[in-house]
């Protein structure tokens, strides 16, 4: 019997040990992960993307609490979670065909005077030229894209299951890009996301040579339109 009780207190002392090295390998394996972020946001470059990614999914929880132990503020962290995304996505989105890809704006995008009308297909530009949406949505539609302007993710979703896109590119403000990245990895889609200048409901703002910028990835010069062109240069 004192054999038994001398056994089973080993054992439970051993499965302590071994409890505190995993605990203690986690909290060390996010540290170096929040390390490797926090120095990838200071250099503008991202490094280890794919290792980033996956270990991030398994510390997520601590990983943010470390963040904001470090004073990050949370659109630093969601910014660099979506440039993460981007940067692992990039390479897939480029081989996409266009007439395979599609784009989604945000209605906040319009101005506040937009005729458009909310349709089962998201809002309809008439081109009225109140705002950029319906020019650059021309040229978007002349490169092969199929150009949404919607409401909410769940226009999103309907518009990917009814024309099933193998790549999309989503503009919006940092939570709806990032919540519309991962909702693209969920259902294995490509996804690239451009985050708005501005916040609010109605009238933001978005810097178009950056979305025409990765809307062009993957097209030789040739195929370029001369107005995504004139904005580059």
């Amino acid at each position: 019997m004192q054999l038994d009780l001398s056994i089973w207190s080993h054992a439970i002392f051993l499965i302590g040990e071994i409890t505190l090295v995993v605990i203690f390998g986690i909290f060390f394996f996010a540290l170096f992960l929040v390390g490797l972020s926090i120095y990838s946001i200071s250099t503008g470059r991202v490094y280890f993307p794919r290792f980033l990614k996956a270990g991030m999914m398994l510390v997520e929880g601590l990983a943010k609490s470390l963040f904001r132990f470090f004073g990050l503020e949370d659109c630093e962290v969601q910014t660099f979670f979506i440039n993460l995304q981007n940067t692992m996505n990039k390479k897939s989105f480029s081989e996409v065909p266009v007439t395979e890809r599609a784009v989604f704006f945000p209605q906040c995008l319009r101005s506040s005077s937009c005729p458009a009308h909310l349709s089962p297909e998201g809002l309809k530009c008439k081109s009225c030229g109140a705002c950029p949406i319906g020019f650059w949505g021309k040229v978007l539609e002349k490169m092969g894209y199929r150009v949404f302007i919607v409401p909410g993710s769940s226009f999103i979703k309907r518009m990917v299951k009814k024309y099933h896109p193998r790549a999309i590119l989503g503009i919006g403000c940092l939570s709806e890009v990032k919540e519309g990245l991962e909702m693209a990895d969920k259902i294995g889609l490509v996804a690239m996301g451009v985050v708005t200048l501005k916040d609010g409901c109605v009238e933001t703002l978005v810097a178009w040579d950056l979305v025409m910028e990765v809307a062009s990835l993957g097209l030789s010069p040739e195929d370029i339109p001369p107005e995504i062109k004139e904005i580059s240069s």
